[in-house]
């Protein structure tokens, strides 16, 4: 496609005689959210950093907004990516208002951003105070203003959600929807797979280095062929005696039913007059990717979507 934010062909990256990423190929289309997940060492930390060119691939092509990320040329470009790293560092004797003011400047954003932004992220009222003051949930916040600086076309999030509190996290991702609106792209890394599930629209598994698969949720659910549960209200006394239904128990309320099985066992649950309420719930994002991980998928293997 020809809107492709970021572009990765066949990369490979080794640290020494340490390979850490192989062969991997990916695409970020404009407006798109992309949930990169992995354990510890799977290889998300130096996906964006090739993708920032803080690095250069050992193998492979790297192309953000048409452009090699690690040339000087690409100077332009990089005012467009906003980066929140994992462990966010930053100037401990200088004010908030000063930090951002100092990134505003390198990025050649407008310094009244820089109050708005402070009001964004509820640190107007300590804005003049040194960093070096502020807690761990402070300073989170803190660099979230920096990465949404400029109002950024392309967002490398890693652990952004670390020290904010749940009324916070909210909002961050009010404000990466808002942005993605715009149709900036976004890539998320996240360990607190429940809460990024409703904001992705594609999630990539890395293990060791490969990409298990990439897809769509709906897409990756299909794939997994993962049970739908279903729970039930009024009608716990009955349905172990329904000889139809009992198969699929796992407790008196509740029944896990294959995709293929989910109108029949709906259609025979309200038939019952007595059943008084129904929760269906899909396979979650974590139950999607403790399966890929565990269940002898080959590591090679790449469904890209």
């Amino acid at each position: 496609m020809t809107n492709a934010i970021v572009s990765l062909k066949n990369i490979s990256h080794f640290y020494q005689k340490n390979q850490v990423l192989n062969d991997i190929n990916l695409q970020v289309h404009t407006g798109e959210v992309l949930g990169l997940l992995g354990h510890n060492g799977a290889g998300k930390t130096t996906m964006m950093k090739l993708i920032l060119g803080i690095i250069n691939a050992s193998k492979g092509e790297v192309e953000v907004f048409g452009q090699n990320p690690s040339l000087k040329t690409a100077i332009s470009t990089r005012r467009k990516i906003g980066y929140l790293p994992e462990n966010v560092k930053l100037y401990e004797q200088l004010t908030a208002k000063q930090v951002l003011t100092f990134f505003a400047r390198l990025k050649s954003v407008n310094s009244t951003q820089v109050i708005e932004l402070l009001r964004k992220v509820d640190l107007y009222s300590v804005m003049n105070k040194p960093v070096k003051t502020y807690s761990k949930g402070m300073r989170q916040r803190l660099g979230l203003a920096q990465a949404f600086l400029g109002r950024p076309k392309l967002l490398l999030l890693d652990e952004p959600t670390v020290g904010l509190d749940p009324i916070a996290t909210h909002e961050f991702y009010q404000s990466v929807e808002m942005l993605r609106r715009d149709g900036a792209s976004i890539i998320l890394c996240s360990h607190v797979l429940r809460g990024l599930e409703p904001y992705i629209d594609k999630a990539l598994i890395l293990n060791k280095g490969h990409i298990v698969t990439i897809g769509t949720l709906e897409t990756l659910r299909e794939k997994a062929n993962l049970p739908i549960s279903i729970q039930t209200q009024g009608i716990d006394d009955m349905l172990e005696k329904d000889t139809l239904l009992s198969p699929f128990l796992v407790s008196p309320s509740i029944l896990n039913v294959k995709d293929k099985d989910k109108i029949a066992t709906i259609k025979r649950l309200v038939s019952y007059e007595q059943l008084s309420d129904l929760h269906i719930e899909s396979p979650s994002l974590e139950s999607l990717y403790q399966y890929y991980l565990t269940e002898n998928m080959p590591i090679n293997r790449i469904e890209a979507v």
